[in-house]
């Protein structure tokens, strides 16, 4: 028994992953401007005394880090998935 999903029901798939790609940029952007800006201000808070902000900076950096990683780690995803959508 031969059952192969039809890939051409699906209007727009061209479409979609240029949307995913496009988010997935703008998150990384974003991932990296707050980066920067998180790692500018742990740096003057700390070099002030201030802990307490250089405590919330430093939460800062660490959320964009993770950030830019699940954004990094969806992109390889999504690729996996449709070189093995493709085999199917």
């Amino acid at each position: 028994m031969n059952v192969f999903p039809d890939f051409s029901g699906v209007g727009g798939a061209n479409d979609l992953r240029a949307i995913i790609g496009a988010l997935l940029m703008f998150v990384l952007i974003a991932a990296v401007l707050m980066l920067i800006v998180s790692a500018i201000i742990w740096a003057i808070a700390a070099s002030t005394g201030n802990y307490q902000t250089a405590t919330k900076a430093r939460a800062g950096v660490f959320v964009a880090v993770a950030a830019a990683m699940l954004a990094g780690a969806g992109v390889a995803w999504v690729n996996f998935l449709i070189g093995v959508g493709a085999q199917l």
